[in-house]
């Protein structure tokens, strides 16, 4: 796996822009739930960059220890992302890449999606509790590249995050590994 550990601090004091003490879940700041809502809200279109190859997608598989639905939950290890650490240390994992992955295009797209979210204002919805293999009423991840491709093809933000030379540029890519 390649699972990304992500957090955002203040630039000129050095605090932690992700926990507000007191606030709801687990103390998480409105820029964490906005950046969180974003990298939910745009993992499956955003898959390419994080799930490279035709293989890639053989590890979301129920139950195969790689996380299936975009659903986040508090030091759950069955979701595609999981809120950890506690007080300033408060951070978002997110668990969909794989060891494939190229970790700056990863880190791009959802630092990308991220920052998406809080411009946007993107709640993510309630947390998960139990199972999150079984959860339903969610996004899946794609379940082969060819659907990511689709994805992809379709998102207007991919293209804002990250440019048209990009996005057309890994569309070909991705075509080419599914022919």
């Amino acid at each position: 796996s390649g699972h990304l550990h992500m957090s955002a601090w203040g630039l000129d004091d050095d605090r932690s822009l992700m926990f507000t003490p007191g606030a709801p879940d687990h103390g998480m700041s409105e820029t964490m739930r906005y950046f969180l809502g974003g990298m939910m809200k745009l993992s499956r279109e955003l898959a390419i960059f994080f799930a490279p190859n035709i293989n890639s997608y053989k590890r979301f598989a129920v139950a195969s220890w790689a996380p299936v639905n975009v659903v986040w939950g508090r030091d759950n290890r069955t979701t595609g992302f999981r809120v950890v650490g506690n007080g300033p240390a408060l951070h978002i994992e997110c668990r969909f890449p794989g060891g494939d992955m190229n970790a700056y295009l990863t880190y791009a797209a959802f630092i990308g999606a991220g920052l998406w979210g809080i411009c946007n204002r993107v709640e993510p919805p309630a947390e998960y509790r139990g199972n999150g293999y079984v959860a339903t009423d969610c996004d899946r991840m794609p379940r082969a590249l060819y659907e990511a491709i689709r994805a992809l093809e379709q998102s207007e933000a991919a293209r804002e995050i990250l440019g048209d030379v990009v996005v057309d540029h890994y569309l070909n890519a991705a075509r080419v590994e599914q022919e």
